[in-house]
């Protein structure tokens, strides 16, 4: 039987993550430019090869395009331009560093609140994997719509060459949470790849999801009946498509384009747990271009959420990494254009 049964508090916490996310509506009015919003005064690389050119925001803890605690700082991709198509950009029309949702592109986070975030007391410690250590607040419960106090940064190292570019993490705690993360991003002919190693120096156990929000723009049309969303299964969802799409089979096909103040949020099912099922094509067909991307470790999640101006299939593994262990894995990204 390939659907499999979720928790009920695992489904409550994501359908509270991403319902949340409604509350963009009044910004999703439109994607601006980066020269408008002025990210030129943001850091950031610039790596290429023959057929691709990526743009990616640079971790700094005083003048980085994303300094909230929501997602890893690592690796955020602001454009990715393969034979004179675009896939990425920014997508709101506004931007504040300290927002929990304002950066472009791939970029990963956790729908749990953090290591150690259920024993912390209110002014104790937890830990963010990607951003670092952070005060846990007097609260009812965790929200990644607020920007929490980050204690310890921890140590960033990038690295790049022509066409790569590499990310370190060091932290340490005294909550018994430490690790070693690693993230390389390398271009190939038709796309690139994510590449992670994830190390548990510390004295506890590492137990947490991780998901990619994505965030495509492709070629900037917005999020409509231009697109389609293809699986390697047979996808379905209990939740409602208000109209927006529809799904049959192994795909999503907008029924209609999304207008300034549309958003929708899907929690999918169907997938098994063969490594092959963690594979998504996203498709603009009336500019042709395309992307297929998959995770080399099961689905543990799958979810979609769009507004008008991106359209995010979001993608879940689960990370479990002994004190002295290490997790690896690796996402791929293939471009395409429509024959």
């Amino acid at each position: 039987m390939r659907n499999r049964k979720r928790g009920s508090t695992a489904l409550i916490l994501l359908r509270s993550e991403l319902s949340l996310s409604f509350c963009i509506l009044a910004l999703c009015l439109g994607a601006c430019t980066f020269d408008e919003m002025n990210f030129d005064k943001f850091p950031s690389l610039t790596i290429s090869n023959d057929e691709v050119e990526m743009k990616v925001y640079l971790p700094d803890a005083e003048k980085g395009l994303y300094r909230a605690t929501r997602f890893d700082w690592s690796g955020v991709i602001g454009s990715v331009k393969y034979k004179g198509h675009e896939y990425f950009g920014y997508w709101k029309s506004t931007h504040d560093p300290l927002f929990h949702e304002d950066l472009p592109g791939p970029v990963e986070g956790y729908i749990k609140p953090g290591l150690g975030y259920d024993e912390a007391e209110p002014g104790g410690a937890y830990v963010r994997i990607g951003v670092g250590v952070i005060e846990k607040p007097d609260e009812a419960e965790y929200s990644f719509r607020n920007s929490y106090k980050i204690l310890n940064h921890g140590k960033w190292t990038v690295e790049h060459g022509s066409d790569w570019i590499s990310f370190r993490h060091e932290l340490h705690s005294n909550i018994g949470y430490s690790y070693l993360y690693e993230k390389h991003i390398r271009l190939k002919c038709d796309g690139f790849t994510l590449q992670h190693k994830l190390q548990n120096v510390g004295e506890k156990a590492i137990e947490t999801d991780q998901f990619n929000h994505n965030f495509f723009m492709i070629d900037g049309d917005p999020s409509g009946t231009a697109f389609s969303i293809s699986f390697p299964y047979p996808v379905s969802t209990e939740d409602d498509p208000r109209g927006f799409v529809e799904i049959r089979d192994k795909k999503i096909r907008f029924i209609r384009d999304l207008r300034e103040e549309d958003s929708f949020f899907l929690l999918l099912q169907g997938y098994g747990k063969e490594v092959a099922d963690h594979q998504i094509t996203v498709q603009n067909h009336r500019s042709g271009a395309g992307v297929t991307y998959s995770i080399d470790k099961p689905l543990h999640r799958m979810a979609f959420w769009s507004c008008r101006t991106t359209l995010c299939p979001e993608n879940f593994i689960w990370l479990s990494v002994e004190p002295g262990g290490q997790e690896e894995w690796t996402s791929e990204y293939t471009l395409f254009l429509q024959e």
